[in-house]
């Protein structure tokens, strides 16, 4: 249930337009507001991933936090990690406005930003300021959209933040660059992995590398985007980006703009995928799992459909910055309801049933 506090906030950012509520949010985030309830610390919850250790498994996907401002007072709000970005070279201004549309009858958003960001130099220089604050804060770096060579680009975020960043993120999935998606192609792709395992190798350190697609692939794309991670040295894969597609919805004519969609409508499809992509990748590669996710149930439901870690954005504007910390406790409760020992125990349990659904 959203607390009075989180009524009381949504009620007042609603009443400003989508991108003016976001940066207020993210303003009272870096003065040490909102306080919230504090998330437990549960042995049950811990993952060890990729050489880290998460607290817990639930994590703020990118898009929020883009010039990472405020991964800290995330991690306070009861994440397990925080992921900044898309981080561009260059500082753009993305697609005019309005570029942010609220579904609150169907609680999603779709949003036509395009990457728009602060670029490399104002990232790279909060990142360092909180450098020894510990904590998993992850980067996502994308392309700007005039670069000549956008996988160019993806080295320089490799390069610029290795360093800095707990794992990076490429996406290469955002609807809103114009040709991006383009780059999940198999021809692509081979190239984007290969060159930016080697950026990765010559920089100052190495961090594990995730791959974020897109939820409107087929099962041929799917397949040959599988057999490029197995065979690159990436360590993982984020399943979903916003979707271009348009499920039944109810929020009347703003279900008609342009952009991704993201939200409660998007859980469905993103889990299929997801499920899917475990299938084909193994057991060994990890999956991040995002789309949806609202609850202490939708969390754990991604697990069981193959997910080692899951992120939300959209869920946390329609239910308040104390759904992080009650999703954390939702799953230590159903964890200690069930007799189970570690939230581990619950991956896959469930892929067969979410794999064999069509797209």
């Amino acid at each position: 249930m959203m607390t009075a506090l989180d009524a009381i906030g949504r009620k007042l950012l609603f009443s400003l337009d989508p991108e003016t509520a976001h940066g207020l949010s993210i303003a009272a985030l870096r003065c040490g507001l909102p306080v919230g309830p504090r998330a437990p610390r549960d042995e049950r919850l811990r993952v060890r991933l990729c050489g880290l250790d998460f607290p817990n498994p639930l994590g703020m996907a990118a898009g929020y936090d883009k010039n990472a401002e405020a991964p800290d007072a995330l991690l306070g709000l009861g994440f397990g990690f925080a992921e900044v970005g898309t981080v561009t070279p260059l500082a753009q201004a993305g697609n005019p406005r309005p570029r942010i549309f609220r579904l609150v009858e169907d609680e999603g958003v779709i949003n036509r930003l395009g990457f728009n960001n602060e670029g490399h130099d104002a990232a790279e220089r909060r990142l360092l300021a909180r450098k020894r604050k510990g904590g998993i804060v992850g980067v996502n770096i994308g392309a700007n959209k005039d670069s000549a060579d956008r996988i160019a680009d993806y080295e320089r975020g490799v390069a610029r933040f290795a360093p800095l960043a707990s794992y990076l993120t490429a996406n290469i999935s955002s609807p809103n660059t114009p040709g991006l998606r383009n780059m999940q192609a198999r021809e692509h792709l081979a190239e984007l992995l290969s060159r930016l395992v080697t950026a990765r190798e010559t920089a100052s350190a190495q961090p594990p590398i995730f791959l974020k697609i897109a939820p409107d692939l087929v099962e041929a794309e799917l397949e040959d985007i599988a057999a490029e991670v197995l065979t690159s040295g990436i360590e993982g894969v984020i399943v979903s980006n916003t979707t271009i597609s348009r499920p039944p919805l109810k929020s009347g004519s703003v279900a008609s703009e342009t952009g991704g969609l993201s939200g409660k409508v998007l859980f469905e499809r993103s889990t299929i995928v997801l499920a899917k992509m475990r299938k084909l990748l193994g057991p060994g590669i990890a999956i991040i799992g995002v789309g949806g996710v609202n609850s202490a149930e939708t969390a754990l439901e991604k697990i069981r459909a193959g997910a080692d870690l899951v992120q939300l954005y959209t869920g946390m504007i329609f239910a308040g910055p104390s759904l992080p910390a009650r999703i954390v406790t939702g799953m230590v409760e159903a964890l200690r309801a069930d007799g189970q020992a570690s939230v581990r125990e619950l991956r896959d349990s469930r892929l067969d049933a979410w794999a064999t659904k069509p797209l």
